[in-house]
């Protein structure tokens, strides 16, 4: 048996594969862009599935499509949501700049699956992929808001939880070590003492901020652009549809979208996915720099910094045996350079709106969604396999911190800048306990040089005493 049938379209027969619920617009898609091999994931799949039942149903209730096809479009449409023909969706991400191939895939899929549904339940209607499932739509409407929903939901449901999961992380280590006191460092120079909590403190709250500026983006994503049609004025779609569009996505995903307040904003540009994604390289850019963090802290172990151990989670050399290294941090790294390039290219598709429409957007679907997820995998990454299971080395710790000259910026209160410079210098040069110098130096007691000199006291603040 052939392993191919024929599908015929406006341009003519195309040969399509057997198995295959796209059709001929799908096939020539998949002909005309072999380029990446990069295809769609289940959130864009899973997004285009609630727009076309979304679409169905709002038309149903507005009385512009018949029920006996509606419903077999929802039904099919719920499959596509729930990830069934995810195998037939092969079009690559670097395609038609409206995204009108992969409009046009999950048209002739839940078409072809919807009339298949049809025949079963006995009414035997032929679903049409344009006059039915495309019914009140454009791709200009549909792939702008697929990504909106797409993003909403990830963002929501996965990378904020996830950027507040790694910051309870950070938080719980800061307290398990919260007696610890270490040297901090300005210029990767030693500087005057912090405690671990406080430095851990830091990052959750890098992180939690992350969160927020994710979520303060949000509203702005959450406005959908289905009803605008072909060039935002709605033509061949009823004036309720967009509104009653959104209600019906908002109660699918229990999430409050919104119709655009202005849908020739909403269609031509991709403004609210630049102004996420740079949110996105925002919290990249903060991951690096607690990663970097890390990594420092972990370095040596003998040589270098050493202050805490990362957890040894495979060998780290094919010929230095024993070595170890921090290998999360540097595949978080790597997510975070991903992330800021994948901003790079969001930027520049939204450059690329012309007029009433953005010719870029299946380029800023895909980008925005990896993003998403390289950020939600590795902030739970991060979490397990490494900071939850960092020790902090205290013995080398305290060894530093009482050697650290910089601590007599304490003395500066009591005994001035000058004195207190010359002090710090030749603890330094001549390698002596800085306590040891200051006797020499000032008329202080022991015991009034141990109290202004205690650690801990310094990561509290304010003036000696």
């Amino acid at each position: 048996m052939s392993e191919f049938r024929i599908e015929k379209d406006s341009m003519g027969e195309v040969k399509v594969p057997k198995g295959a619920y796209y059709a001929a617009q799908t096939q020539r898609a998949v002909e005309n862009f072999p380029i990446s091999g990069i295809t769609f994931g289940r959130p864009f799949i899973q997004a285009l599935g609630y727009v076309k039942k979304g679409c169905a149903e709002a038309n149903m209730d507005l009385g512009l499509l018949p029920k006996e096809i509606g419903s077999v479009i929802v039904q099919a449409a719920d499959e596509i949501i729930e990830g069934k023909f995810d195998d037939h969706f092969p079009i690559d991400v670097f395609q038609t700049g409206s995204g009108t191939s992969s409009n046009m895939n999950t048209n002739e899929v839940i078409a072809n699956r919807a009339t298949e549904l049809a025949k079963e339940n006995g009414s035997g209607v032929k679903v049409h992929p344009n006059d039915h499932v495309n019914f009140g739509q454009s791709s200009n409407d549909v792939i702008p808001t697929a990504i909106r929903i797409a993003g909403g939901l990830g963002v929501k449901n996965d990378l904020i939880p996830a950027l507040n999961y790694l910051a309870d992380a950070f938080e719980k280590k800061g307290k398990e070590y919260a007696h610890v006191v270490k040297t901090g460092r300005t210029h990767l120079m030693d500087a005057m003492p912090v405690t671990i909590e406080q430095e851990f403190g830091g990052y959750a709250r890098q992180l939690r901020l992350g969160a927020a500026r994710v979520e303060s983006s949000l509203g702005r994503l959450l406005e959908l652009p289905q009803g605008g049609t072909a060039v935002g004025t709605g033509i061949n779609t009823h004036t309720e549809f967009g509104a009653k569009f959104a209600e019906k996505v908002s109660s699918y995903t229990g999430m409050p979208f919104t119709e655009a307040e202005n849908h020739f904003e909403a269609q031509s540009t991709v403004d609210a996915p630049v102004e996420m994604s740079g949110q996105f390289k925002t919290i990249a850019v903060s991951l690096m720099k607690i990663s970097n963090d890390l990594r420092w802290m972990n370095s040596g172990p003998n040589s270098a910094i050493g202050e805490i151990q990362l957890a040894a989670l495979q060998p780290g050399s094919s010929i230095m045996p024993g070595k170890v290294n921090p290998v999360i941090e540097e595949a978080t790294n790597m997510v975070c350079a991903q992330v800021i390039g994948n901003d790079a290219a969001i930027t520049v598709g939204g450059l690329n709106g012309n007029f009433e429409l953005n010719v870029m957007l299946p380029v800023v679907a895909h980008n925005l969604l990896e993003s998403i997820r390289l950020l939600t995998n590795t902030c739970h990454n991060f979490a397990d396999r490494s900071v939850s299971q960092i020790t902090v080395r205290e013995d080398v710790i305290k060894e530093k911190v009482g050697r650290n000259p910089i601590l007599v910026t304490a003395l500066n209160p009591i005994i001035g800048y000058d004195l207190a410079a010359k002090i710090a210098k030749k603890s330094y040069a001549e390698d002596r306990a800085l306590l040891d110098v200051a006797l020499e130096l000032t008329d202080l007691s022991k015991e009034e040089l141990e109290k202004a000199l205690d650690p801990i006291k310094m990561t509290r603040g304010g003036i000696t005493d």
